[in-house]
Order: structure tokens, then C-alpha cells, then sequence
């Protein structure tokens, strides 16, 4: 197939701190790029500072673009609930705030539809303890993080948040979904 005609796209999906999402999905098989950032609040290009105050009503996201033909958003989905607890509000293991907000941003109605779709499947299996809060919401606008943020994980892993808690998370992850990652 010719890389021209390929048709990318996007996911944005919140799980908590961006770093330990961004270090996962770039591991997949068909995602092309992995940005760190924001969405979801009312303040326009806000800094890393202002989100975690959790007064921007922003959350923590990646912005995933995948090549539907090597991987799909339910592929995504699947992903997404099984590396983060979707029943914990505004927090994800020591993190805790607003921006660490479990949240589906969906980009048009069939992701809309599969997110919804996923969520009560899993709430109908059982599959958690607790009740899930994860928001299903519509995608309005996204806002790239600092230079800094981006590739945190690769470019610190012997920093004490990358070695404690991404590197043993992104192994687990390796672990489960093995026959989807990338080279």
C-alpha cells in the first residue's frame, strides 16, 4: 500500500500522568506519533503549572495518531482499560488532581459509540471492584505539553517516578500485549 494513501487517525485518551500513557502507546504496532498534553478544560494554552493547580479543568491526555489498517481505536480501548484503574476519581495510584482523570475525548460518533460500547461491557462483566467513572466526552481542542514532557520516559529512565512507577507498568503492559508491539 502506498504510505501517501493511508488514512491516520486520532485518538486522545486520558489516563492519568501522561508520561506513563505516552511511554505505552508508542510501544503499538500502527501508532505513528504519541504527543503529551492537555484537553478537556476552559483555560486556552495553559502550562504544565496551571494544570496541575486543577483550576484549567484540563486533563493529562495522549493524543494518539494510529494507522487504523495495523491498529484500531477498539485495539486502543483495550489498551487504555487495562493500563490504568478507570474506577478511581481524579487520581491514578500516588497521582492525584483533576488532571489525572480517567477520559475518553472522542473525535466523532463511532469512537464515541465504541468507548460507550467498551465501558458497558465492562461494567456489566464485572471486571472491576468499583464502580467506573471513566468521562465519555466530545474532543474540542488540544494543547500540546512542554518540549520537556515529551519522550519523558525515554529520555529519564533513571529518574525515581520513571524507574518505580512508568518502567514497571510499561513491563506489565509488554507483558500482556505483546503480539502488538512495535519494532
Amino acid at each position: 500500500m502506498n504510505e501517501k494513501n493511508i488514512q491516520l487517525e486520532t485518538a486522545t485518551l486520558g489516563s492519568g500522568c501522561f508520561w506513563c500513557s505516552e511511554a505505552i502507546y508508542e510501544r503499538l504496532k500502527g501508532v505513528k506519533s504519541v504527543i503529551s498534553g492537555y484537553s478537556g478544560g476552559s483555560v486556552p494554552n495553559p502550562s504544565y503549572e496551571e494544570v496541575c493547580s486543577g483550576k484549567t479543568g484540563h486533563a493529562e491526555v495522549s493524543q494518539i495518531i494510529f494507522d487504523p489498517n495495523v491498529i484500531s481505536y477498539a485495539e486502543l480501548l483495550k489498551v487504555f482499560w487495562k493500563t490504568h484503574d478507570p474506577t478511581t476519581l481524579n487520581r491514578q495510584g500516588a497521582d492525584v488532581g483533576t488532571q489525572y482523570r480517567s477520559v475518553i475525548f472522542y473525535h466523532n460518533e463511532e469512537q464515541k459509540h465504541l468507548a460507550e460500547h467498551y465501558k458497558n461491557e465492562l461494567v456489566k462483566s464485572g471486571a472491576f471492584n468499583s464502580p467506573i467513572i471513566t468521562e465519555i466526552t466530545p474532543f474540542n481542542k488540544f494543547y500540546p505539553a512542554e518540549e520537556y514532557h515529551r519522550h519523558y520516559f525515554e529520555k529519564n529512565p533513571s529518574q525515581g517516578y520513571c524507574a518505580f512507577v512508568i518502567a514497571p507498568k510499561v513491563e506489565k503492559f509488554e507483558k500482556a500485549f505483546k503480539e502488538k508491539l512495535g519494532d
